[in-house]
């Protein structure tokens, strides 16, 4: 899309600096869960929810994770369409992509998160989490769940 910021995969990549961590983002109408990488990027970590205010604060907050925990790259959760195509969630995300992208030079990408917050939803269910409990940590694991996809999709390209 015109104007887009995010990279391709493998434009992502050859920007990446080593030993830094990546951020995954599962971005939401009132929270943006956050996930960060292992510096080997390997494994997915929840981390933290924000609470959404007005776009530059929270802007600010998420920037100032990225640098105490030296993140090299950010994976947008883009909530595609069963059918894959993009609705308004979609269109949402690519804003703030390229909002984000008007104060960071930190390259970004998305990765596909059809059904992440579902299947957070049903393994803290199974686990019997209270609905309070869900409500808590839901969004900072569905950001882990995008992120790890990202990770697990790099490990399969480094062993071709």
């Amino acid at each position: 899309m015109a104007n887009d910021p995010a990279l391709s995969l493998e434009n992502f990549l050859a920007e990446l600096t080593a030993n830094t961590r990546l951020i995954g983002l599962d971005l939401g109408t009132k929270t943006i869960g956050l996930a960060l990488s292992d510096l080997g990027r390997g494994i997915a970590s929840p981390m933290e929810t924000i609470r959404r205010k007005k776009f530059t604060i929270d802007a600010e907050r998420l920037l100032a994770v990225c640098a105490e925990q030296e993140v090299g790259g950010i994976v947008l959760g883009l909530p595609l369409n069963m059918d894959g195509t993009e609705g308004p969630r979609a269109q949402a995300t690519r804003a703030f992509a390229r909002n984000l992208s008007q104060k960071t030079e930190l390259p970004i990408t998305y990765w596909d998160e059809r059904l992440s917050t579902a299947a957070v939803t049903r393994t803290l269910i199974e686990a019997d989490s209270s609905r309070a409990k869900r409500a808590e940590v839901v969004d900072k694991m569905a950001a882990a769940y995008i992120l790890q996809g990202f990770l697990d999709r790099l490990g399969f390209m480094s062993s071709d």
